[in-house]
């Protein structure tokens, strides 16, 4: 497909301006495809040839102001408009379009559980040519009028509150001017919940097989929806600027949600059918809150090209931390930021991919796509994050404000964002922007404590380039505490680079650089510092500032300093203590998945998993009482990942609960029978006969990742014909297939298969395009086989096979991640 590059974008967006879209979809039409009928008005500033776009099964008939287009002339996606005089026109595109598989486009998904039929639209970069003919650029914004023909029974969801005209037949009300990348529908016989707040309509939606978990939680998530929308609008001087706001939760979903302007479609997992945790609560209550902050900052005023889409992200995800701990019951927000969210920033920064916050060439819409990572939401909301630190929150609001007045249904950049935060402050916030957000790569802050007896100082050896304001936690032991918590004696607050040290006092037992989470970068200790954290760690008083420690423990492991098994010792020591959920979740995930699964050698994997299971054990041992469900959820689910033997939990399969609870709900049965699969443990009766007892989608996907996950030859090859050969998966299929296919356990068993991916995923992505190129790069990755062997053949793939570019950029990171491993492994062995 060709991809639209932004020169081709300014160019039209200078020839052009659109109108009205009237658009008319037939989803009646069969399994296959759909009926797509487009009028678009639209007005030409001079003589001039341009193109819409569109990827059809069928064109059935084009005219441009009453005169026939020939169809043949369709060049891939692009539909020449040749010869256009100056003054209004009106094109009319008639198309018979193919539904989606993978999450892009229309997407159809019919629910095994009850055989009823979901549509919806995903139309993000350039996914609308899918689903109708457009002008598919960002600054083209237009009015969308939309009506739909859908099958008897189907409630039809938009942009704009729909009115059924009877008959199947629905229409949307018109929306104010938006971008082609955020028109939305979603079909079919939805559950609803509705209401009303403040005189707008909310809705929730869902598939009818999971009404009565959305039911369940109907209440807490309409709660956090109206304490978000109250909290924005004491925020931002503009009202919510559309007519309704509905929430749907929509199956086989690629991402967490997307900000359609008055319809936010989520992936449909965070409708609970099984026990969560409280911090998976807070997670799925942040989306909402994300996806709310877009409304203003992405749909009101949105970006002018694809170069800005950080600032769209990056926006709504500090917007989105910050008001929900403002504004609903989940006060440690950026805890979970530091400990989760945070992490993934550092990682992609320190690969070879990594880019500047706001990149000055996104040369076309492929490598775009590729800029929606870390670096664009976690590191951009942590730049936010430190501007308002620096700024002020009240001239950053202020700041804020007049960016949405200056910029209202129009478009705006990077330019035009800090020129409205300028306006309301003395500081040089554009030698701010240069510094954060022009530059790569992570800074690292490296203490030296001097002097003493009772007068010490504290210098910062910064190693990067961009300026901070940082809290320095000084902490002593409580010596009048028997088991010598440490206490904050006070936190200074200094700016890097320093212009002469800071004076301590009295040698601190604990002095912690960025306490409080509030700049990004790596902090490391002076060793006094480290030997208090490796003993204390646990006695620290607050959350946060465990986070900002793990996090250091974390780089520290990852940059070859500090051993893998040191790591899980400093677990095993303090996490049976640890009373944040984030940060027990967190920690296991790294200890487990990195530390154990990659960093460990295959000879220190066993004792690695044996530590583990103990540490598993010890919080199983803590929560006995019952008064901690969460934390209890959690180390039960990790102990099922790390089991080495399969006694212990095939009984609790056997029994259908864990001595003491939980019981095994679908999601933990699912676990332990993957965990089985692995060990060898059951067979494919014992997989079909779990899918009998919960044929759901949920249960199609458990049960994909059990057969290949099976340690036997046959259950292999037909995993991996699955996934490279018959094209018939969807993209959560495809993704259950690849998490269960690699195992570290089975590593003689798919030895074959590890110079198989190369060929195979080039293919594969080429055939399928960048959301399973996305999937089969992150998830089919043999990231299992840390040998130089696999580098080198990733090396060579990247030189000679010419992958797509979405495929590209997941390789040269898994191929980074691998070469870390291997220097990780390197500096034990050394």
């Amino acid at each position: 497909m060709s991809v639209l590059t932004r020169d081709e974008a300014q160019n039209r967006a200078k020839l052009i301006d659109v109108l009205r879209y009237t658009i008319e979809l037939d989803l009646t039409t069969g399994d296959e495809t759909f009926e797509s009928s487009t009028v678009i008005r639209f007005v030409a500033r001079t003589h001039g040839d341009t193109f819409v776009e569109i990827r059809p099964a069928a064109l059935h008939s084009v005219t441009l102001d009453g005169e026939p287009v020939d169809p043949d002339t369709l060049d891939d996606n692009r539909l020449p408009l040749t010869g256009l005089t100056a003054g209004e026109h009106e094109l009319r595109v008639r198309a018979g379009m193919r539904y989606s598989r993978t999450g892009e486009g229309m997407h159809r998904f019919t629910d095994p559980t009850d055989g009823e039929t979901y549509l919806y639209t995903q139309l993000f970069m350039e996914d609308v040519q899918r689903v109708f003919a457009a002008f598919d650029q960002p600054d083209l914004k237009s009015v969308f009028e939309l009506t739909v023909q859908a099958p008897q029974g189907w409630t039809v969801l938009a942009n704009g509150i729909t009115e059924h005209l009877g008959d199947g037949r629905w229409q949307a009300a018109p929306t104010p001017l938006i971008s082609t990348y955020l028109v939305a529908v979603a079909a079919g016989p939805w559950h609803s919940v509705r209401t009303e707040h403040r005189g707008l309509p909310f809705g929730l939606h869902c598939r009818r097989s999971l009404a009565p978990y959305l039911d369940a939680d109907a209440d807490e998530l309409l709660d956090i929806t109206r304490a978000c929308y109250d909290r924005y609008h004491e925020k931002f001087e503009e009202p919510y600027p559309f007519d309704s706001y509905d929430q749907a939760f929509v199956p086989e979903f690629n991402a967490g949600a997307m900000e359609n302007p008055g319809l936010v479609t989520f992936r449909d997992e965070f409708v609970y059918r099984s026990a969560v945790t409280d911090t998976e609560r807070q997670t799925r209550a942040m989306v909402i809150a994300h996806e709310m902050a877009h409304m203003w900052f992405g749909d009101l005023v949105t970006l002018q090209w694809w170069d800005d889409i950080w600032l769209n992200e990056s926006f709504a995800e500090y917007m989105g931390y910050q008001t929900l701990t403002e504004a609903t019951r989940f006060h440690g927000t950026w805890t979970e930021f530091g400990v989760v969210r945070k992490p993934w920033g550092y990682d992609a920064d320190q690969r070879p991919s990594t880019h500047p916050v706001a990149p000055e060439n996104v040369d076309d819409t492929a490598s775009a796509l590729l800029n929606f990572d870390g670096i664009s939401y976690a590191k951009g909301a942590s730049a936010l994050r430190q501007l308002v630190t620096w700024l002020g929150e009240k001239d950053f609001l202020a700041g804020i404000n007049t960016h949405f007045a200056r910029h209202r249904f129009a478009n705006a950049t990077l330019a035009d964002f800090i020129d409205s935060l300028a306006a309301h402050t003395d500081r040089d916030v554009h030698a701010w922007a240069d510094a954060w957000l022009r530059t790569t790569g992570v800074d690292t802050l490296l203490p030296t404590v001097s002097g003493s007896n009772g007068d010490h100082t504290l210098t910062v050896d910064h190693q990067g380039s961009r300026p901070h304001r940082v809290g320095v936690g000084l902490y002593d032991l409580d010596l009048a505490d028997e088991d010598r918590h440490l206490t904050l004696r006070r936190r200074l607050e200094i700016d890097i680079p320093q212009s002469t040290p800071a004076p301590l006092g009295k040698r601190p037992a604990l002095v912690l650089l960025n306490d409080g989470d509030l700049t990004y970068a790596k902090v490391r200790f002076d060793p006094g510092s480290f030997d208090t954290v490796r003993a204390r760690l646990s006695g620290l008083p607050d959350p946060l500032t465990r986070a900002v420690v793990w996090n250091a423990l974390r780089d520290a492991v990852r940059d070859g300093e500090l051993a893998p098994a040191a790591y899980l010792e400093t677990a095993r020591a303090h996490l049976p203590y640890e009373t944040d959920l984030a940060l027990v979740q967190g920690v296991l995930t790294f200890a487990s998945t990195q530390a154990a699964d990659r960093y460990a050698t295959p000879e220190q994997r066993p004792a690695a998993l044996a530590a583990l299971s103990a540490l598993c054990r010890d919080l199983i041992r803590r929560t006995e009482d019952g008064d901690h469900p969460s934390l209890r959820l959690i180390a039960v689910r990790h102990f099922i990942a790390v089991a080495a033997h399969p006694e212990t939990i095939a009984a609790w399969l056997a029994d259908g609960t864990v001595p003491g609870g939980p019981e095994l709900d679908p999601d933990l049965r699912w676990r332990v029978l993957a965990r089985l699969a692995v060990l060898g443990a059951v067979d494919d009766a014992d997989i079909t006969a779990e899918l009998d007892r919960d044929p759901s989608a949920t249960g199609r996907e458990g049960a994909a990742r059990c057969r290949a996950a099976l340690p036997d030859a046959e259950a292999k090859r037909t995993a991996w014909v699955a996934m490279f050969e018959d094209d018939d998966l969807s993209n959560y299929l495809f993704t259950a297939t690849a998490q269960g296919f690699w195992q570290p356990e089975q590593a003689d068993l798919v030895a074959d298969y590890v110079p198989r991916f190369y060929q195979d995923a080039v293919a594969l992505a080429a055939r399928r395009g960048p959301a399973i190129a996305e999937a089969a790069g992150r998830w089919a990755f043999p990231g299992h086989a840390v040998d130089p062997d696999t580098l080198r053949l990733g090396e060579q793939c990247l030189a000679d096979a010419h992958p797509i570019p979405a495929l590209r950029r997941k390789l040269v990171d898994q191929l980074d991640d691998l070469t870390r491993a291997l220097r990780v492994r390197e500096a034990r062995q050394a």
